[in-house]
């Protein structure tokens, strides 16, 4: 790395710790070199970057940037760049759902066509619930969206692509398969029975009393992204813009931007119970027993299972242009988070690595780690 470079690098850190003065740990020895070198093909002063951030026992651990979050104006990743979160925008979505569950507006067993106009009749038996957990069977709405489509899909859109079909993949409840869908679906129940747009319910129920400053479930021309990282892809010689997307625009499943910064606001809110009762946050992190006996590996918004005797939760996150993911093993307190400006790699992986620092080792007691992840194998999470 060069000079140049390691200033920036240096600086980032020190801008990260800034956010937090009073809540930053001590990293083990080798903490922050063994990160910089899992990075290293972030790093660089002509590559899209990452930032990361590990938070333990409710503190920074540890807080970096790497490369550009702008190659066009060669605007370095700092940890406030705010990216798109992708699929990590799920939890958020569900957590406006347990948010009207607690103000007593909705019941997490109401029937989708009972509380949200519009809904197609043949979706009758889908409940909340199943939405929440991917066990409605319904469709992706990319399934019915033409790659030569340049109209961007929004949310409200979602049901009446839906409505080019009359079957769902399995009776609701009785099997898990990923869908965009339920989660599209979920955002205009928030907003329907909120009473106010998805984006002003999020920023009034979640952002603002979690404390996420800079966070915005965004809509071009309606508002704007502060810092905002942009996504690029790796073309024939180098890599190239690649923001968007015909399916970029809808929110509930992808559409929020956040920071490390801010998700470690979100972590602590998580943490401390700040939004819903500890039951509640439990129920989330809960995945569901199918008919059949198993258990599924998906809660409300997260990806449950256990690494080697630990409770893992986790996500990852790919749209057009970034690759992200977070991994939180609540009973050791500790959270990673890595945002990514690039279509491609495997952020979860790093993240786990990352984890790996902070677990000092407990875990090799109780064997080998599955090297799959709960989303590679479930149906259709991509």
């Amino acid at each position: 790395m060069t000079a140049p470079l390691l200033a920036v690098a240096a600086l980032t850190l020190l801008i990260g710790c800034a956010a937090t003065p009073s809540s930053t740990r001590a990293l083990p020895a080798t903490a922050a070199s063994t990160v910089d070198a899992l990075f290293s093909d972030y790093s660089g002063p002509e590559r899209p970057g990452a930032s990361v951030v590990v938070i333990k026992d409710g503190q920074v651990a540890l807080n970096r940037a790497y490369g550009l979050a702008d190659l066009d104006r060669r605007a370095p990743a700092t940890p406030e760049s705010n990216y798109r979160l992708a699929s990590l925008s799920k939890q958020f979505t569900a957590m406006g759902i347990l948010l009207l569950v607690k103000d007593g507006k909705l019941r997490l067993d109401d029937r989708v066509v009972d509380v949200l106009p519009g809904f197609p009749a043949y979706l009758r038996e889908v409940r909340i619930h199943h939405l929440l957990q991917h066990t409605s069977g319904i469709w992706d709405y990319e399934d019915f969206v033409p790659a030569t489509q340049t109209v961007q899909v929004k949310d409200r859109d979602v049901l009446d692509l839906l409505a080019r079909t009359d079957r769902t993949y399995f009776s609701p409840g009785t099997a898990v398969r990923y869908s965009n869908s339920a989660y599209a679906v979920l955002a205009l129940v928030v907003q329907q029975v909120g009473g106010v747009p998805f984006s002003r319910f999020l920023h009034e129920r979640v952002f603002a009393p979690s404390g996420m400053q800079a966070s915005v479930a965004h809509e071009e021309g309606v508002s704007t992204v502060a810092r905002r990282a942009y996504g690029h892809a790796v073309g024939p010689s180098g890599f190239i813009p690649r923001d968007q997307s015909n399916t970029s625009a809808v929110l509930g499943d992808g559409g929020i931007y956040t920071s490390v910064v801010d998700l470690v606001a979100w972590d602590r809110a998580l943490d401390t119970h700040a939004l819903i009762s500890a039951e509640a946050q439990q129920q989330a992190w809960t995945p569901p027993t199918l008919p059949d006996g198993t258990t599924s590996s998906y809660g409300f918004g997260w990806f449950v299972d256990e690494d080697r005797g630990q409770k893992r939760l986790s996500h990852h996150g790919e749209t057009c242009g970034f690759t992200n993911a977070i991994v939180k093993y609540p009973d050791q307190r500790l959270t990673v988070i890595v945002l990514t400006n690039r279509a491609g790699g495997e952020p979860w992986r790093l993240a786990q690595r990352v984890a790996d620092v902070w677990l000092d080792g407990a875990a090799t007691k109780h064997g080998a780690r599955d090297p799959t992840w709960p989303f590679e194998r479930m149906p259709n999470a991509h």
